[in-house]
């Protein structure tokens, strides 16, 4: 909004400079927001401005983002020199991880500061020997922080975050906005689907096993006198995330960036391309499935059934889906109209109303009624699981070219 008000000093801006003033999470929200966006020259200035006034009535609360602002711009530089200065060999870029880490500088900017997600957590010191980076293009950090909490024995130990340095990230924080959006809607119809917001990493445990049997037998073995509610957890948050991928266009799914808890529940990140803009390689596009349902995720819906497909189980995660689908195309004009509104971010993968047109060809805004729009989603549902096997190879490519 700030973008387009015609002066500097407008009702909007003192507004919310004093919201931001009168709660620090909110605040700090507010910080960053300006901060991610202030190398964009036509609002440099203004954004600026805006910044500075904050940060001069901040008081005492500008030390803590500061110590944000430099702990983030380490694990910025670590990152450039990971991927400039090593060789691409995995051994190589640990062992170089591990000794940038163990660098006084290091050591001393990366321990005791708020989180930059969620000030209400102070991140204690760093986990070296847990910490790691990811098989990605971007070489994101796999970090690891003790909780100093004293309550941290019976809450959580320590805090698991993913560092990621140059991609624009503003379209991963509208994808995850949209999906809470989903997630408030299918709740207040009566149906959760155990949805995790994006910034709550805590928890996760490992990417999507490659054989069949191994996800279901890995989720049984951490929930030993817990396997009906784990199942519940897995087959309720895979429903949410295949009906919400599919409706978003979120592509390049693959199994480094599709995660499980140990609770059962499915999670996904890395929303770097959405509204049906797929990766491709020498001309061929490798995605193929309107979302990721393969064999896997099927078998652990069927209880590790031989014929997972006729199991009872399946036809009622189709119909969970079914239900999940038609909420949000009641509401089609909702995400449109929201969409519509994020064209002059300049988001690289929403640009022009062509890229909305996507949303309403998923939402199947044209059809008149539930019957023939709830035909279209089983037709891409069938889709999904009998063309699974292409969603196999494309992972198996990913993991020769980034083991």
């Amino acid at each position: 909004a700030l973008k387009f008000e015609p002066y500097l000093d407008s009702p909007i801006t003192r507004f919310l400079l004093k919201r931001a003033l009168q709660n620090q999470k909110t605040g700090q929200l507010f910080f960053w927001h300006l901060k991610s966006e202030i190398h964009n020259t036509s609002i440099q200035l203004r954004f600026g401005l805006v910044l500075e006034a904050f940060c001069r009535g901040c008081g005492s609360n500008l030390k803590m983002l500061l110590r944000q602002v430099e702990a983030l711009d380490k694990l910025t530089k670590l990152t450039n020199m990971i991927k400039n200065e090593v060789k691409d060999d995995i051994n190589e870029i640990m062992k170089f991880l591990a000794n940038q880490l163990q660098q006084p500088d290091y050591q001393d900017g990366l321990k005791n500061f708020l989180s930059p997600l969620d000030n209400s957590h102070i991140l204690g010191d760093l986990d070296i020997s847990h910490c790691s980076v990811m098989t990605s293009k971007k070489k994101p950090l796999w970090l690891v922080f003790s909780n100093p909490d004293v309550m941290a024995d019976i809450w959580f130990t320590d805090y698991k975050l993913i560092f990621k340095n140059g991609d624009d990230l503003r379209q991963d924080m509208l994808t995850v906005q949209l999906f809470k959006i989903m997630d408030t809607l299918w709740k207040n119809e009566g149906l959760d689907l155990r949805l995790i917001p994006y910034s709550v990493k805590n928890g996760i445990r490992a990417a999507v096993q490659m054989d069949s049997l191994g996800l279901y037998n890995w989720i049984m073995y951490h929930n030993k006198d817990r396997e009906e509610q784990a199942i519940s957890n897995f087959t309720r948050s895979c429903a949410g995330y295949c009906v919400a991928t599919f409706i978003l266009g979120i592509k390049d799914r693959h199994s480094g960036n599709i995660m499980v808890r140990k609770n059962g529940q499915v999670f996904h990140i890395d929303f770097g391309h959405f509204l049906d803009h797929r990766k491709k390689k020498f001309g061929i596009t490798r995605e193929r499935v309107p979302f990721v349902l393969t064999m896997d995720f099927i078998r652990v819906i069927a209880r590790g059934s031989d014929q997972p497909l006729k199991h009872k189980e399946f036809k009622k995660f189709q119909q969970l889906c079914c239900e999940a689908y038609l909420i949000i195309r009641k509401n089609a004009y909702l995400f449109i109209n929201l969409m519509t509104m994020m064209l002059s971010c300049g988001i690289p993968e929403l640009q022009s109303l062509d890229d909305i047109s996507y949303l309403r060809k998923t939402l199947a805004v044209e059809e008149k009624d539930d019957e023939k729009a709830l035909k279209y989603f089983i037709a891409k549902f069938n889709s999904a699981y009998s063309d699974a096997w292409t969603v196999k190879t494309d992972w198996l490519f990913h993991y020769m070219k980034n083991r």
